[in-house]
Formats: structure tokens, sequence, C-alpha cells
């Protein structure tokens, strides 16, 4: 097989973890200009889902092993509430457990079963009458995602807020000198939004 052959097979490759398409779908992929001649890739056959991030961390957070983890990347949203819901709840009730504490409603008034079951179903949401936004001071959630979200801080406040949002922030229970709480509302990596790019992948310059 010639050199460029290989080539081409391997942009194939590359490409089919991006591309969602029918079984009777073909892509055509234009030769670079000095070939002579136009490469046709075939991509007939089914394709698999390989990964499910609509929400920063919550796989990361509320998935306990590896192998479930990979299980929730497989699964369609569809099936997600139903397979994950349970687990979700039975690990944010544990982590707030392990440190002598319960649950307590987060900043949206979500107790534990409602949030587990918004999260488990982990597709973005789309509000055509509202900001476009993760969370913001004037009342839209979970409307999709913005250029200046922090969607992890913001996946984390949810989790471990509480009412005020900062629940889980390294406070001293008992006044003794020592946090009893980590810092659990933030992963300490600023999203400062301040000029992003206009093309993808919109990235702000280096600061």
């Amino acid at each position: 097989m010639k050199l460029q052959n290989i080539k081409y097979l391997v942009v194939g490759a590359v490409l089919a973890g991006f591309v969602s398409c029918n079984d009777d779908d073909d892509l055509f992929i234009p030769a670079p200009e000095e070939q002579m001649e136009i490469e046709e890739l075939n991509f007939e056959g089914t394709f698999a889902q390989e990964d499910q991030m609509g929400r920063a961390a919550i796989n990361t957070v509320l998935n306990g092993d590896s192998a479930t983890k990979n299980s929730f990347n497989l699964t369609i949203p569809s099936e997600m509430v139903a397979n994950f819901q349970q687990g979700f709840l039975d690990r944010a009730v544990a982590l707030h457990a392990a440190f002598g504490v319960e649950y307590e409603n987060n900043v949206l008034g979500l107790d534990a079963t409602t949030l587990t079951t918004v999260l488990a179903a982990d597709v973005l949401q789309v509000a055509p009458d509202a900001p476009t936004t993760y969370i913001d001071g004037d009342g839209n959630v979970l409307t999709g995602r913005s250029l200046t979200d922090d969607v992890v801080d913001v996946s984390l406040i949810l989790l471990f807020g509480g009412t005020n949002g900062d629940r889980f922030n390294g406070q001293d229970l008992d006044n003794d000198g020592v946090a009893d709480l980590p810092i659990l509302v933030t992963d300490n990596v600023p999203n400062t939004g301040e000029n992003p790019s206009t093309t993808f992948p919109y990235l702000e310059g280096p600061h």
C-alpha cells in the first residue's frame, strides 16, 4: 500500500471518532493538492458512542469505578436516568456523610433525589427564549453554556455548595483552628472569560 493511502486511512480513523452518520452515509475527503486523484473513504457501517460530557465533572465525581464511568460514556441519554440516577444519589449522599454532614438542598433548591435525576441525564438543555448559560444570577440555569461559564465550579457548587453555594469551602465547624470540611466547591482553576477567540476552540490568550 502506498504511503499516501496509509495517511488517508489514519485521517479517516480520526474523523470516525467525530462523525455520526446513518449506515448509508459516505464521507468524501479531498486529497492534498499535490495528489493527482481524489481518494474516497467509505464509512459504511455502525458507529459507536465513545464519550458523554454534557456537564463537566459529573461522571468523574458521581460514578465510582472506571468500569461504571466507561459505561456512562457509552449509554445513550434516554437511558441514563434509569441506569445511573440511583448510583449518583447514593454517591452524593455518601460523599456528604463521609464528612459527618447530610446533603443540604442546593442553590437551586433541589434535594438530593431531584438533583441527581437532573444530572444523570447528562445533556445540555436549550432554552430558546432565555440566555444560553450554565447558571447565572438572574435565574437562568442549565440552559446551555456560554464561553464565560466556569462549568466545573458550577457543577461542584450544585453538588456540594448547599443552600448558599459555599458549604464545602474549608470551614472550621468546631472552631478548633482545623478545617473540618474540605474545599469541594471549586477546582481552583479560574475561568476569567476575558476575550475568548471568535473561532473554534474559542480559547483565551495565555494569562
